[in-house]
């Protein structure tokens, strides 16, 4: 970190990095503990998964008024300037992310009955790489690593390959074990909960590329979404 005039200004910017990257270790764990929790049928974690959540909103809201007290106080230009803002963003970003970890937590109680599920154990691999993506996204942040950031959203495509054949499994699955439709409804949804997240560790990681930098990062191909209206597999599906 570039050392300045006023010591008080490295100190603002320090225990704002602190706050950021506490907040993308909470939003990555919650996303690794709900699939547990799910994997382990485990309520009690579940439920706990769910009450944690309100520390990741408390340290948005406190993010968003040290960045707005330091502007204020500090009135940063260029690099600082960058800086500041995307820490304002990626706290909004991850703030969803542990939206999705409370989101998935809270259908573990609907999806805890005794019969096997199908789907979880890719919906688990799905989520290991996504829980890779946001802790490797937030060693970039710590780091200002624009290269890992690249790196990283590269990944985000093979979390759409995942979300693709999660959901043509699901789908066949139902139309063969019409009992299954609920369940596999819910694990559809945890999926895409998955795949946002996956969206949201690349969307930090064009913002760390544009603090680091100054220039916006190249856009990148994602993997069709076979969901959308008139996109195709690369099956042709």
């Amino acid at each position: 970190m570039t050392q300045h005039t006023v010591r008080a200004f490295d100190e603002d910017l320090t225990r704002l990095h602190g706050m950021v990257s506490d907040m993308g270790s909470r939003a990555a764990m919650a996303i690794e503990l709900a699939i547990k929790a799910l994997e382990q049928r485990d309520l009690a974690a579940a439920a706990a998964i769910v009450a944690d959540d309100k520390r990741i909103d408390e340290l948005e809201a406190e993010i968003e008024r040290h960045v707005v007290t330091t502007i204020a106080l500090r009135a940063p230009m260029a690099d600082d300037l960058r800086t500041m803002i995307a820490a304002l963003k990626i706290a909004a970003v991850l703030e969803r992310v542990g939206d999705y970890g409370k989101s998935i937590a809270k259908r573990v109680p609907i999806l805890s009955g005794d019969r096997t599920i199908e789907g979880i154990p890719l919906l688990a691999s799905m989520g290991q790489l996504v829980c890779e993506m946001l802790r490797d996204i937030m060693a970039a942040y710590a780091g200002r690593d624009a290269d890992k950031a690249e790196e990283v959203c590269a990944r985000d495509r093979k979390v759409d390959e995942f979300y693709n054949s999660i959901f043509r499994a699901s789908v066949t699955y139902m139309m063969e074990n019409p009992r299954s439709i609920t369940e596999s409804a819910h694990l559809l949804f945890i999926a895409k909960n998955l795949e946002r997240a996956g969206d949201h560790a690349t969307n930090v990681g064009e913002m760390i590329y544009f603090a680091a930098t100054g220039r916006h990062m190249d856009e990148r191909e994602k993997g069709a979404d076979i969901t959308e209206a008139g996109s195709t597999s690369s099956t042709g599906a």
